[in-house]
């Protein structure tokens, strides 16, 4: 009985309060304690200063020895975990204090020393906390403002400012007007080192971004024009930072607009700035420096062209939004000027009466719903008046092109003319769903189209050759008025289809439109969906059965496998460009993750010594997506992050731990969720394994179905031939 009670005793787990790290401390042997957390944290600082005889405990504090070297407080204490290294510094408190005496002292050495230190520890919450209370931010701003601050240290001095407002503890609004001369002069210098360029627009963006009074500011210090020269530079990083600034200052526009709309309708920094965006040549610099650039474009790159493509895209917004009034005449001169370029040719010298007696069947063969007012059928938003904006752009710039569509249309009598009005219309509806007109740009996507760089009026000549498209498309379909929907659903189709294929330019455009004609789509469907309801008789469905499991597990290996070579994930912050990045992997065998954080995006794969977190598998009680990750939870400003949401999950392990993840895009959040799901022994549910499993097992099973041509299948199996007499032929590996 004493026998059982000791070995039940020996196999008990330690307590789950107690957690077993390694402290340092310079110059003296590394202590191995056992931190019982339910003991306050002054506690234990007070026994690990005991160890090494030092007095004054009140003045330490524990940091971790790797990754980002934070300091731990009682909130963040829980963690810690079993195998940590951590190491005893000075408090907080006394390390501000320490510091600001330092950044202040007339040793250029010493203060340049101190504002490197300084730039490293204001990314830390706790410290940043001491050293802003101490009016440390003030102090920083005046080293700016003296501008006696050259080089480095000017670099580290911006550093620090920007990571200590990065924490949100201290308002934007305080900021002094000379601080933002003085940064803003950085910008406009010609020649100023990259280092303290790329801090000045970050600083600047942040500006904008966080203060309604500091947008303003900006906007008088810094214009498109004078970041123009900065986007013809060889640094993307450079380039980046710019492109940020323009579209923090084109974001911001806008909400003032809508502020002040009770007492200035027209505000002009919008129209400024609507005007600078649109000019060729931003535009050109744009296309011919960045997106054609020799170096390829990086994903924060490609975000930030994505936002400007949008921005610039809501500026059709408010004629999108703009019912016609049916009384205003210079709106009906619009309609009366489509109808003259179509019929008239020249000014008609007929008389007035007579002119408006052929107005209504003029509108019928143009294709408008309401033939005797068709100014009715712009009073629906969307798309409002935009739709009326395209119909001119085609009918001036185009004009061969909108008589030949118009003409060719009127004059058949066979109930098939594509009625160019309501097509109009609906197709300029069409376009702002698909480009999403209107809407703010998504965190995290990166889906510009270089295309749209390629034109001063982009959107326009767009609709110029989707309108082409959908009078072929009709003429193709055999089309009747009440085939209307179904020719927009294939147009839509076309549309979408290509622009996925990312064209480079609107002639590329037409090209691959060229290829998606009607019975190119209906063979796209038809072969997707032979792929999809492809053999439904019993034997086929048994053989699908007997193949999947096979395939299941092809598939839950390559998972396990890519967990094995690992990952790198974003930590979310406030700034997107100066990211935080960590990693995590699976051990090989299968039963330990391994992650732990780094300094930059790794390129390649990360070894495990460098990994010094870690979680047994065994300890996972679950895995969470979406809207129940804790970390969703937390931050509610995520919450409207459709695209985050999306690609967010959560390890629930033991005790009452989490680990939290962002997946960088859809495909590595599929394949981390399956991977977790087939070692906790569940089924691998994402819309990846989905798509695999069908493409596999289709594959596996044509492959087993082949048809045999000219190959007799004898009805008994052949003989099995008899043994050779000797193995002297074998190969000797020896």
């Amino acid at each position: 009985m004493q026998t059982v009670v000791r070995e039940k005793t020996a196999a008990m787990p330690p307590p789950s309060d107690i957690v077993k790290v390694a402290i340092e401390w310079p110059g003296a042997n590394a202590q191995l304690m056992e931190i019982d957390q339910k003991k306050p944290l002054s506690s234990i600082i007070r026994e690990v200063c005991d160890g090494w005889s030092l007095s004054g405990s009140e003045q330490f504090a524990l940091r971790y020895a790797d990754g980002p070297q934070l300091y731990i407080t009682e909130q963040s204490r829980s963690e810690i975990k079993n195998g940590t290294i951590l190491r005893l510094a000075i408090s907080p408190a006394r390390a501000a204090r320490q510091l600001l005496d330092r950044i202040q002292s007339h040793g250029i050495d010493a203060r340049l020393e101190a504002l490197k230190e300084l730039a490293k520890l204001s990314a830390d919450p706790t410290f940043a906390t001491e050293f802003i209370s101490m009016e440390g931010i003030g102090t920083l701003a005046r080293l700016v403002e003296s501008g006696t601050h050259f080089g480095e240290m000017l670099a580290f001095t911006l550093t620090a400012f920007l990571e200590l407002m990065d924490h949100g503890i201290v308002s934007w609004d305080l900021i002094s007007l000379s601080f933002i001369k003085q940064i803003a002069s950085y910008v406009n210098q010609p020649m100023v080192d990259v280092s303290i360029l790329q801090r000045s627009l970050a600083i600047l963006e942040s500006m904008v971004l966080n203060s309604h009074s500091l947008y303003h500011r900006v906007a008088q210090e810094i214009t498109v024009g004078q970041l123009i020269g900065h986007l013809q530079v060889s640094n993307q990083e450079i380039q980046t930072y710019a492109i940020a600034l323009i579209n923090a200052l084109f974001l911001k526009a806008p909400e003032d607009r809508r502020q002040e709309e009770h007492t200035n309708p027209l505000d002009q920094r919008l129209t400024e700035m609507a005007s600078t965006l649109a000019q060729k040549h931003l535009r050109s610099i744009i296309l011919n420096h960045v997106i054609r650039g020799n170096r390829p474009i990086k994903a924060e790159m490609a975000h930030q062209l994505y936002v400007l493509q949008v921005l610039t895209f809501n500026l059709l917004e408010e004629r999108m939004m703009t019912k016609m009034d049916p009384s205003d005449q210079a709106q009906r001169d619009i309609i009366f000027e489509l109808r003259r370029i179509a019929f008239d040719g020249e000014n008609d010298s007929s008389g007035t009466e007579k002119r408006k007696a052929m107005y209504t069947k003029d509108y019928k063969m143009l294709g408008f719903t309401n033939h005797v007012n068709p100014a009715m059928d712009f009073t629906q938003t969307p798309p409002g008046m935009l739709a009326l904006d395209n119909m001119l752009y085609l009918a001036k710039l185009h004009q061969d092109t909108y008589i030949r569509i118009v003409l060719e249309n009127s004059s058949r009598e066979d109930k098939h003319e594509c009625p160019f009005g309501r097509c109009a219309i609906e197709l300029t509806r069409m376009l702002c769903e698909i480009l999403q007109v209107g809407e703010l740009p998504n965190e995290g996507c990166n889906d510009y189209h270089p295309m749209f760089f390629t034109h001063d009026r982009a959107w326009e000549e767009f609709f110029c050759v989707c309108i082409q498209l959908l009078n072929k498309t009709w003429k193709e379909m055999r089309a009747t008025a009440e085939d209307f929907n179904k020719v927009m659903q294939v147009v839509r189709e076309q549309i979408t289809r290509t622009l996925a294929m990312k064209p480079s330019s609107l002639d590329q455009l037409k090209g691959k439109l060229r290829g998606l004609s009607y019975s190119e789509i209906l063979r796209l469907r038809q072969s997707e969906r032979m792929s999809q309801d492809d053999f439904q008789s019993p034997p086929i469905i048994e053989l699908r059965e007997r193949i999947q499991p096979e395939i299941l597990e092809l598939i839950k290996q390559q998972r396990l496998n890519r967990l094995c070579e690992g990952s790198c994930f974003r930590k979310l912050g406030n700034r997107r460009r100066q990211e935080k990045f960590w990693f995590c992997r699976l051990s090989l065998n299968h039963k330990v993750l391994h992650y732990g954080d780094l300094d930059e995006s790794p390129q390649g794969e990360v070894p495990f010594e460098l990994l010094t977190d870690k979680i047994p598998v065994s300890d996972i009680k679950s895995v969470v997506t979406g809207k129940d990750c804790p970390h969703m939870k937390e931050k509610s400003a995520l919450k409207q992050n459709k695209e985050v949401l999306e690609q967010a999950f959560s390890i629930l392990y033991d005790p009452d731990e989490n680990l939290n993840f962002v997946a960088p895009n859809k495909y590595e959040y599929c394949i981390w969720t399956d991977g977790l799901c087939a070692l906790l022994g569940r089924e691998m549910g994402s819309d990846l394994t989905r798509s695999d499993l069908d493409t596999l097992i289709s594959m596996e099973m044509k492959l087993r179905l082949l048809d045999l041509e000219n190959i007799t299948i004898p009805e008994a199996p052949p003989p099995v031939p008899k043994e050779p007499s000797t193995y002297n032929f074998t190969y000797n590996y020896g």
